[in-house]
């Protein structure tokens, strides 16, 4: 794991002294040491190239980047880890090529001098990495199939740049860190912006399973597709009885988690005791003689605490398992650091606790195995099945009578936008307006599957002015790809793999191990589940009811089902408590008058109603700690 920065400057101001402070930047991502080059005769534009490393795989110097391969024609910086590059060295070799390190980076080098960009198609890993060719001078930027490795660009006025956060542009003079108001407003309605948008204009997200190129000589930028995951929802299902494909899928699981136990340095796993991943240490341990290294975080708050549970799968598969019960002040002392770890506007609390269990994890070992994205392949949040009872009832209702209402709600509400009051009847009487006009727009899906946290209702009020979320920008449109066929249940999990899954759970588990020098890894992100898990008919992963069945069914064959059957928990803490009492003073610090007035995004006077509303009966919570995430994060990088 890595962190890389650096630039293509057609107006060649950029030198080595930016470079490297665009680079450093991003120290935490790989304190072990740094590697920096300016290429100053490319056609006339400034190319930089910025890494830093943390030392996982060939430990020694001459794994070093930036790379540059024997005929000095392609130079490539890396961040991620390609899990089956032995696998591809041996095809490499047979070819003739040599090797001079044992690392996956100069793997993927000659892979790209051997097949170009379709060495791609034969990675198994996360990465993000970007490749100069100096005959054709073109750049090219790679990102992993499901956004597990991060890779922002901002393109304008004749400066390119790349970095792995965006953390690196503020280090340039001539980086204009405008907020763009459209992602601000998506910000507020899902708690994160959306791909492949940013909090800031002319700043994006190289989307998933893409590469740009961009041509140092013309600077023409060009984006290319190699996978999409709803590629496999089109398809047609697997015809193929639910015992075999619980075995084929216990294949493919044994097969990606011992893939991501290759590292020259030790590797753990994170343990909450739910099935994700309880699946990922069960499998994992019943196929090594060692004990796997397992890490928990308790809470003494009961109704967000694991531990316990956790503790006897721990006990049960053997594993050599570390807790640590975090106290209320500890998890507070974390808020400061959120806005300077998440240097984009973010929402999700979670963040907190992953922050804690890297930190203890990062005390044994460099390397720590997530279960992230088992809710998304196999359906394991209570969201899928809310959101196909209310699509249910929206076809239940005849489209004429769907489409009046859908009309007659909209003009309502936006009449209520000029609403000032702010008392229980008013808030009820707008939130139903709203909630039903979601219902009954468009056909239905898409107001309810990206499950916004601000209702549209707030969001007309707490602008000043309001800013149009613009769905069609961002992923959540690409549900329109999918085939008519397509199962409602399998619709959701598509568009939270490509959006949720991405820009809040991944955000979250990256910038929270990174912080500390962590490497994490996604085990059940292998796209080889995922391709497999979208062609299962949707009985095997959700029945009447029960979610995860097929995962459940291979959990339960090392783990017995008394010990993991019990009701979902989040992982979180309580905020929405402490910001009443012990954290109220933040509200008072960044809610203020002085504060909201540096920017002017926000009517005041409502906010000061909604802080009072939330502080007398512990409502809105959401939109609050939404607005105090921002304003953390105004302070830290724009004030």
């Amino acid at each position: 794991m890595c962190g890389i920065a650096g630039f293509c400057d057609f107006n060649r101001r950029l030198d080595k002294e930016i470079l490297t402070s665009m680079t450093d930047a991003l120290e935490h991502r790989g304190p072990d040491c740094s590697g920096y080059l300016l290429m100053k005769d490319t056609c006339g534009a400034h190319i930089g190239l910025g890494h830093r490393r943390l030392s996982i795989l060939d430990l020694s110097p001459k794994a070093a980047q930036p790379m540059v391969d024997e005929a000095q024609r392609y130079t490539i910086v890396f961040n991620g880890e390609i899990y089956n590059f032995s696998d591809i060295r041996d095809s490499l070799e047979k070819k003739g090529f040599s090797f001079r390190s044992r690392s996956d980076t100069e793997v993927v080098l000659k892979s790209f001098v051997c097949w170009g960009v379709s060495a791609v198609d034969r990675f198994v890993g996360m990465f993000s990495f970007v490749i100069h060719d100096k005959q054709t001078n073109k750049i090219h930027l790679f990102r992993d199939r499901a956004g597990v490795k991060p890779l922002y660009y901002y393109y304008h006025d004749g400066l390119f740049m790349f970095s792995s956060e965006i953390k690196s542009f503020h280090k340039v003079p001539w980086f204009k860190k405008n907020i763009d108001k459209t992602s601000l407003s998506l910000y507020f309605r899902f708690g994160y912006v959306p791909t492949p948008r940013t909090i800031f204009h002319n700043t994006f997200k190289v989307r998933p399973g893409h590469f740009l190129t961009l041509d140092a000589s013309s600077g023409d930028l060009k984006e290319s597709e190699y996978w999409r995951v709803l590629d496999y929802y089109n398809k047609p299902k697997l015809n193929i009885s639910e015992n075999e494909a619980a075995d084929e899928l216990e294949t493919i699981l044994a097969s990606a988690f011992q893939y991501r136990m290759v590292s020259d340095v030790p590797v753990g796993v994170f343990l909450s005791g739910g099935y994700d991943s309880s699946a990922v240490a069960a499998i994992l341990q019943a196929n090594r003689t060692s004990k796997l290294k397992t890490f928990t975080i308790g809470f003494h708050e009961q109704e967000y605490n694991e531990a316990k549970e956790a503790r006897k799968i721990a006990r049960h598969l053997g594993t050599e398992h570390t807790e640590y019960y975090c106290t209320s002040k500890e998890a507070q002392e974390m808020l400061e650091l959120l806005p300077r770890v998440y240097d984009e506007p973010f929402v999700d609390t979670s963040a907190i606790p992953t922050m804690l269990v890297s930190k203890l994890a990062r005390q044994q070992v460099t390397v720590a195995l997530s279960a992230d994205g088992g809710d998304e392949a196999f359906a394991g949040y209570n969201h899928t099945e809310n959101y196909v009872n209310r699509l249910n009832k929206n076809r239940r209702t005849p489209t004429a009578v769907r489409n009046a209402a859908a009309e007659l709600t909209k003009h309502i509400a936006g009449a209520l936008k000029f609403y000032r009051g702010y008392n229980r009847y008013g808030i009820a009487l707008i939130n139903r307006i709203w909630k039903y006009h979601d219902l009954y727009s468009a056909d239905g899906l898409l107001p309810i599957i990206t499950r916004p946290r601000c209702p549209n209702y707030k969001m007309y009020r707490l602008f000043r002015p309001y800013e149009e979320s613009d769905l069609d920008s961002t992923l959540f449109a690409n549900f329109k790809l999918l085939n008519r066929n397509v199962d409602d249940i399998d619709k959701c999990l598509a568009t939270d793999y490509q959006t949720y899954m991405m820009d809040d759970i991944l955000t979250k588990v990256d910038r929270a191990t990174m912080s500390c020098s962590l490497e994490g890894r996604e085990p059940l992100l292998d796209h080889r589940i995922i391709e497999f898990a979208a062609r299962l008919p949707v009985g095997y992963k959700y029945d009447g009811g029960i979610k995860k069945k097929i995962l459940k069914t291979i959990v339960h064959r090392y783990i017995p089902s008394e010990l993991m059957d019990r009701p979902k928990k989040g992982f979180g803490v309580p905020v929405s408590r402490w910001l009443r009492s012990d954290l109220s003073p933040y509200l008072d610090r960044y809610l203020n008058a002085s504060e909201l007035e540096k920017h002017d995004f926000f009517d005041y006077e409502y906010v000061c109603r909604l802080k009072r509303w939330y502080l007398d009966t512990g409502r809105d919570y959401s939109t609050v700690w939404a607005l105090l995430a921002f304003q953390m994060w105004f302070n830290e990088w724009m004030d």
